[in-house]
């Protein structure tokens, strides 16, 4: 499948959400962070939205259901983003749990690089972690570190990884 205007504006939108999504951890304002997260979660409920019709219609069924679990997530943490960091926890844990098994489902099947799948079951991990303690009682926050913020960096590399798959020259 060629590359469409639509493989564009759905890279554009995996760019703008891994990196408004980072700059909003690290940021100290919270009226900074909350748009910054804001744009990013629109941003990626763009993009996975039109990434789960083109694998739908590519007939890859696991791939588009994983993105459309992750558009799921995405719309749980952006519904608690502007209640704040302590009030947005249950939405957040909800959130990074959907975006967990629908990273695994994205990469269950050989669609993408092996590499691509690797950081991406990685990022699950540390989300499935983090969601655990936090279930379990530690007071852990969106941006905490070393979890959850050690699961960002991988899925924003994943999301390097997608752009490239659905911009570089030469695809089928």
């Amino acid at each position: 499948m060629r590359s469409s205007p639509l493989d564009t504006v759905a890279a554009i939108g995996l760019a703008i959400g891994g990196a408004f999504g980072l700059a909003g951890t690290f940021v100290g304002g919270d009226a900074l962070r909350e748009t910054l997260w804001t744009i990013d979660g629109v941003a990626l409920v763009v993009a996975t939205a039109l990434l789960t019709m083109r694998y739908q219609r590519l007939g890859n069924d696991c791939v588009a259901a994983g993105f459309l679990t992750f558009l799921a997530g995405e719309s749980l943490l952006l519904a608690g983003n502007a209640a704040g960091l302590q009030a947005s926890v249950p939405s957040y844990v909800g959130g990074i749990s959907l975006w967990a098994a629908a990273l695994v489902m994205v990469s269950a099947p050989k669609t993408f690089a092996l590499w691509m799948r690797l950081t991406a079951v990685v990022a699950a991990a540390l989300f499935v972690a983090s969601a655990g303690l936090i279930l379990w009682g530690a007071p852990l926050l969106p941006t905490s570190s070393p979890l959850p913020a050690g699961g960002y960096p991988f899925l924003v590399f994943t999301f390097i990884g997608w752009m490239w798959t659905l911009l570089r020259p030469g695809r089928r």
